[in-house]
C-alpha cells in the first residue's frame, strides 16, 4: 500500500478541530490503519489546541501526516518560534503543558523542530506495520491472502509464488473470486445480491466490533 504524505493548511480555531479529526480518520482508514485512528485524533486535537492556547486563535497552521518507516508521524506547524510546547511536571499546578503530557502518554515519541520562521511540533506512534507500505495482518486477512494466493497460482510465475501477492494482482484475483462465488450462488438457486448484502452486513458488524 502506497501511503503518500499529505498536509492541510488551516487556521488554529476551536471550530477547526472536528474537521481535522474527521480528515485524520478518513485518511487513516484509507491507509488501512483504523486501529490508530483514536490515538491519532487525540494527538491532533492536543497539538492544535496547544497552538490555539499558547500562540493564539486564528494562527495560520498546517497539519502534515506521513509514515516514518513503520510509524505514523503527525506534524503541526505554526509561525511562532518562541512559544515552545512543554510537559507539565508532576508537582505543577498550572494547566499549561497538560496537552503535551497527554501526547507524551499516547505517542511513542515527540519533539519540536525550529525553523527560520516557524516551528513544527511532531509525534510518532507505532502502527503494527513492518514497513511504510506494509498492511496490518490479522487472521481474516491471512486467510484471505492464502485463498487469493491459491486462486492466483495459475496467473503468476513459479518464482513469484513464494512471494506475497502484490496489491494490484491480489485485487484482480479477489474480484475474479467474488464473481465466481456469485455464479456459485446463482447456480444453486440463491440470490447473488442477497449474498452480497449479507456479506456487507457481517463485514460492517466485524469492523464495528474492532473499532
Amino acid at each position: 500500500m502506497d501511503r503518500k504524505p499529505w498536509d492541510r493548511a488551516f487556521l488554529a480555531e476551536a471550530e477547526e478541530l472536528a474537521g481535522l479529526r474527521r480528515v485524520m480518520r478518513l485518511r487513516l482508514e484509507l491507509w488501512g490503519l483504523p486501529e490508530v485512528v483514536y490515538a491519532a485524533q487525540v494527538c491532533v486535537t492536543e497539538l492544535v489546541a496547544n497552538v490555539i492556547k499558547h500562540v493564539g486563535p486564528g494562527t495560520p497552521s498546517c497539519l502534515a501526516v506521513s509514515m516514518n518507516g513503520d510509524r505514523l508521524r503527525i506534524e503541526v506547524s505554526d509561525p511562532d518560534v518562541q512559544a515552545l510546547p512543554t510537559l507539565l511536571t508532576a508537582a505543577g499546578e498550572s494547566a499549561a503543558g497538560r496537552g503535551m503530557t497527554l501526547v507524551d502518554g499516547i505517542a511513542d515519541r515527540w519533539g519540536v523542530i525550529l525553523r527560520g520562521d516557524s516551528k513544527v511540533t511532531w509525534c510518532e506512534m507505532a502502527t503494527g506495520l513492518r514497513s511504510s507500505n506494509d498492511h496490518v495482518d490479522g487472521p481474516q486477512v491471512a486467510k484471505a491472502e492464502a485463498l487469493l494466493g491459491l486462486c492466483g497460482l495459475g496467473s503468476i510465475s513459479a518464482d513469484s509464488r513464494r512471494e506475497r501477492l502484490s496489491l494490484a494482482l491480489g485485487r484482480e484475483v479477489a474480484i475474479d473470486l467474488i464473481v465466481d462465488l456469485l455464479h456459485w450462488f446463482r447456480a444453486h438457486g440463491c440470490d447473488p445480491d442477497e449474498a452480497l448484502e449479507c456479506a456487507q452486513t457481517h463485514f460492517d458488524a466485524q469492523v464495528a466490533d474492532t473499532a
